[in-house]
């Protein structure tokens, strides 16, 4: 009971981190749609767009692969010579990446910024320190230092956004704006480097492990940028197709629906260090418990989040950004709940392919599904607008959790409890019930909603016996 204690607890302290980091994003929602115009919010989208894309080609799928290999290592030199090794090969790329922002500058600019030079020059270095500040997280990631972990999280993401939102309260420029990103990557990256290197001290790496860390790497590397494909690219194809008030339009309602992720971070982030141990030792029954109880608790958390938040999209939008882009975007947020859903189901049912090392499988997998959210938004983006990008999102990640569902299968039970996800199922639609006949507007008014279904769908997920009472006065605990 105690490994399952000090799971649940590491569960609950990460997804807290997670809760602060969405909610650091839905603040800055008004404070910038309200200070710029729909097509300057569009640029501030895209700009995160591409911050969050260049980390998954520069990294190589490194940041994984040190959890995998380094999570259980005990001595200090083999730890020092592989973190160096990983972090030097991250250092190369993400210069180079960088570098490549500058040369073609133009392009891109003109593609994506609106043609703002001073913005691509800013994401071109933000983008350098993202990719060496991911690499420097998941070092306390690997070694379960969590609390450590969650802290630069929150540095990282709330000094960006208290700065941004101090210049864009006080008229600053949007390029000068997405300084405040910058200084946020910044602080966090020299604060990592000292203490990482006060720990293991520094070191010249001799690549010694790099063939065998890169062969487990790199099939990870299509599945990160066609993951980033199909989260973030139909926001490209928005702005390629309809222009950057389209994609002000639609980011707000996407950036809703999303905050359903934030549930499976905890479990992406723990799973893989916690389940090599007992995978190792041959104890797969322990392997599928872990699996099993993440599944249930996932679902029985995003199924309600997901009606709950659907519903009261419009509601919501209203308070956060503009009328206008309430009325244009708010049918976006339930098809993005929804993938949010399909999204988790495949992040918790992968470890067991990434167990087996089957990661190949995985990349195959997002290539595929990759593809086909480009050809599908290009298709659905120029004749349905901004709700088609949201049904092909959806569209995607049902096929990439019923391709891996298929193949893991193979190995180990599908770590469903079908008894409990029916009973979820049926409380959240009697709380979606409630929640369509108030159909509140305004602040209050939604908050005392809220907090209403919210009781209203534990109550009858309580007598139905969708959760134990055991298991409630455990996480009481």
């Amino acid at each position: 009971m105690n490994e399952y204690k000090r799971f649940v607890q590491r569960i609950g302290l990460v997804g807290i981190s997670n809760l602060l980091i969405s909610l650091s994003g839905l603040i800055f929602i008004p404070i910038i749609t309200k200070n710029f115009s729909v097509a300057d919010y569009g640029i501030w989208a895209q700009v995160n767009t591409t911050i969050a894309l260049i980390p998954n080609i520069a990294n190589f799928g490194l940041p994984y692969t040190m959890v995998r290999f380094l999570s259980a290592e005990t001595n200090k030199s083999n730890i020092k010579e592989s973190f160096y090794s990983m972090l030097a090969v991250v250092f190369a790329s993400s210069l180079l990446i960088s570098l490549m922002l500058f040369v073609f500058k133009t392009p891109i600019a003109n593609s994506l910024f609106e043609g703002n030079m001073n913005v691509l020059y800013i994401v071109a270095i933000t983008s350098f320190f993202a990719c060496m500040n991911l690499m420097l997280i998941s070092f306390f990631r690997t070694f379960q230092q969590i609390k450590r972990y969650s802290l630069f999280l929150i540095l990282q993401s709330y000094i960006g956004v208290i700065l941004s939102s101090y210049l864009a309260l006080n008229g600053h420029s949007i390029e000068t704006v997405v300084m405040g990103l910058l200084v946020g990557y910044l602080a966090v990256f020299i604060i990592m480097v000292l203490m990482i290197g006060g720990y293991l001290g520094f070191a010249i790496p001799k690549f010694k492990n790099l063939k065998e860390e890169l062969e487990f790497a790199m099939p990870t590397i299509p599945n990160n940028i066609s993951s980033w494909v199909v989260d973030s690219s139909d926001k490209y194809v928005i702005g390629i197709f309809l222009g950057s008030a389209a994609v002000g339009y639609y980011s707000p309602s996407y950036a809703l629906g999303s905050i359903l992720l934030m549930f499976l971070s905890p479990f992406a982030l723990l799973l893989p260090a916690v389940l090599p141990k007992y995978f190792e030792a041959g104890d797969l029954n322990q392997v599928n418990r872990f699996l099993k109880y993440s599944m249930k608790y996932f679902l029985i958390i995003t199924i309600p989040a997901a009606v709950g938040l659907s519903l009261l999209s419009k509601s919501l939008l209203m308070i956060i950004s503009t009328p206008e882009i309430a009325l244009n975007g708010y049918l976006i947020t339930p098809f993005v709940c929804l993938g949010a859903v399909f999204m988790g189901i495949y992040g918790i049912t992968n470890n067991i392919l990434i167990l087996e090392k089957k990661t190949k499988i995985l990349g195959k997998i997002w290539i595929l599904v990759g593809v086909l959210n480009v050809i599908f938004n290009i298709i659905a983006v120029p004749y349905i607008g901004i709700i088609g990008a949201s049904l092909v999102t959806l569209i995607c990640y049902i096929i990439a959790f019923l391709i891996t569902g298929y193949h893991s299968r193979k190995y180990l039970e599908l770590p469903f409890e079908y008894k409990s996800l029916i009973k979820t199922i049926i409380s959240a639609a009697i709380m979606g019930i409630f929640v369509w006949i108030m159909n509140p507007s305004g602040i209050i008014n939604v908050l005392i909603t809220i907090l209403l279904a919210v009781a209203i769908y534990f109550g009858v997920l309580f007598l139905i016996k969708g959760i134990k009472k055991e298991e409630f006065n455990f996480f009481k605990k």
